[in-house]
């Protein structure tokens, strides 16, 4: 019986580890506020990272299933705080762009990009330039 608590102590151990080093490197370098609004009107804020190419802002979406891009989709008016700056956009999903953006994002963000790929993948993550 002690030795399954153990084995069971260990695995939620491990586990909040996981989940402790998601939320570290999701929040390490420069993350912005994006504000999307859902079909009763109700607002949004989810935490993003973002990468310039070719002079437009880009952001990606992990997955199409995730509830902030169903939203952006939905309704692509979108807000952004930057640096304390806020801005609304145009939301442009570029799927085409995927490869271009991945490497800017893991570039630019480095250890953590390379951790969240670990665990969610890349092959699914849509780009999205914001047009002023």
């Amino acid at each position: 019986m002690k030795l399954l608590l153990k084995i069971i102590g260990g695995v939620v151990a491990v586990f909040a580890v996981v989940i402790l080093l998601q939320f570290v490197a999701s929040e390490t370098g420069e993350v912005v506020v994006v504000t999307t609004t859902d079909a009763e009107g109700v607002t949004h804020e989810t935490r993003l990272w973002v990468v310039e190419h070719d002079g437009a802002q880009y952001l990606r979406s992990g997955a199409p299933g995730s509830a902030w891009y169903k939203r952006l989709v939905a309704n692509p008016e979108i807000n952004v705080e930057r640096n304390g700056v806020e801005a609304t956009y145009q939301a442009l999903p570029q799927p085409d762009l995927r490869d271009t953006i991945n490497d800017l994002v893991s570039e630019k963000y480095g250890w953590a990009d390379a951790y969240i790929g670990v665990l969610f993948g890349r092959d699914d993550a849509i780009p999205i330039r914001l047009q002023p």
